[in-house]
């Protein structure tokens, strides 16, 4: 399988770096809490530890060039995470884990024999690996962000977050009837399978805020009565944002994470509403085929809070140059943004041989499509085509949104 914007170079040093990135993950938290849970839904911390460089092997050894593993019980362990439903939660004890020495003697294990195969496997199965890691770099950072301050150390080089005491004043850009380009072609690139085909659909005109609703805009929201933010904290009638190591007073000017169905509530409240998916592209793309909403060229810091840049948000005015042509400002990065479309396959999707699961299993009404990104979220997943998606009232997410009009 061709891959035509990475040479094979390029993806080694990708997967090196992104093994870099895991290293950083995990040495944040103190060892005494790899047998943790901190989110109910999720495996435990030492899962982790094993699945990303199972899933490695896996794909790239396993189902790319037919080899037979020497640990097939912790291929298994080590294959499939949960779906956060709320639902038949885990009952497991620490006990019933392998040992971390084991765990870390497998993890090595898999990265030799990744590392002797990397050259020879299918390219589509090595940009599958790199991705699936990139994304758990991302959501185990959701996981991390739910311990307390006292089971983390903050990795070096980490700074004070970039606080707001402010919220700008959100105004309104006019997006005119036009096309937006949806999906991705089949150009040898690599691409997941709910990704697929690239279409192009017609949207109405309508306006979108310029700004991501802040936390200073959602406060008057609770201040009317509404629930606070899984992300807030409130002591003696003052709100406090739980940051990934340290707690601030709310950060006005910052994006409020929230729910989809939150999203959905303050809108309504607000008498609008929030996007569609097509809304979203067509604000953010156009229907000129530009790559990203500033342009064509790569993603870098100037434009946008992402690809590990902070552990937490920055402010919403932050970044102009990352604006769409419509002016609308950080469409990618500093918090995915939540759609009201429900995920589903587009028309010609083809579930992937080696991972027939990962979108088929969620094309069931319950979970919508999130877009954009956020600063935890890797440059290479910020490819106009990408989806990703959650239930509605997963709390954990980094997820933003924005208020429609027609």
């Amino acid at each position: 399988m061709a891959v035509l914007e990475s040479t094979r170079a390029q993806l080694a040093a990708e997967l090196t770096e992104a093994r870099r990135q895991s290293e950083v993950l995990f040495s944040v938290l103190r060892p005494s809490r790899l047998y943790d849970r901190p989110i109910s839904e999720r495996h435990r911390v030492i899962f982790y530890i094993g699945h990303l460089d199972a899933f490695d092997y896996i794909q790239i050894c396993r189902e790319g060039l037919g080899e037979h593993s020497n640990e097939p019980a912790l291929d298994a362990l080590f294959q499939a995470g949960i779906d956060p439903d709320g639902t038949d939660l885990p009952v497991d004890t620490p006990a019933d884990w392998p040992s971390l020495e084991r765990v870390t003697n497998y993890v090595r294990q898999a990265r030799r024999a990744v590392d002797r195969a990397f050259d020879d496997a299918p390219a589509g199965s090595v940009c599958m690996a790199l991705e699936h890691r990139l994304m758990h770099l991302e959501t185990l950072a959701y996981m991390w962000h739910n311990f307390g301050h006292d089971a983390k150390i903050a990795p070096a080089g980490y700074g004070t977050a970039l606080s707001s005491k402010s919220s700008p004043k959100n105004s309104w850009r006019s997006v005119p009837a036009g096309e937006a380009i949806l999906g991705k072609p089949r150009d040898g690139s690599f691409g997941w399978d709910n990704e697929y085909d690239e279409h192009v659909v017609h949207v109405p005109a309508f306006s979108i805020q310029k700004y991501k609703i802040s936390n200073g805009d959602y406060l008057r929201f609770v201040r009317e009565g509404a629930p606070s933010p899984a992300f807030w904290t409130e002591r003696q009638g003052k709100f406090y944002y739980r940051g990934m190591f340290e707690e601030i007073p709310l950060p006005l000017g910052w994006p409020v994470y929230v729910t989809q169905r939150e999203a959905e509530r303050y809108a309504a409240w607000a008498g609008k509403a929030i996007p569609t998916e097509e809304q979203f592209h067509r604000a953010a793309y156009g229907g000129n085929g530009r790559l990203y909403p500033w342009g064509n060229t790569a993603p870098a810091g100037d434009v946008g809070n992402f690809d590990f840049r902070r552990w937490d948000p920055e402010p919403v005015s932050e970044t102009p140059g990352g604006k769409s042509a419509f002016g609308v400002h950080q469409l990618v990065g500093n918090g995915w943004e939540w759609t009201s479309t429900v995920f589903a396959p587009f028309d010609g999707f083809r579930a992937a041989p080696s991972y027939p699961g990962y979108s088929a299993n969620f094309f069931d009404g319950e979970h919508y499509v999130i877009k954009g990104g956020s600063p935890r979220t890797a440059a290479r997943l910020l490819r106009r085509s990408f989806r990703n998606w959650f239930r509605p009232e997963y709390p954990y997410v980094y997820g933003t949104f924005r208020c429609i009009e027609s």
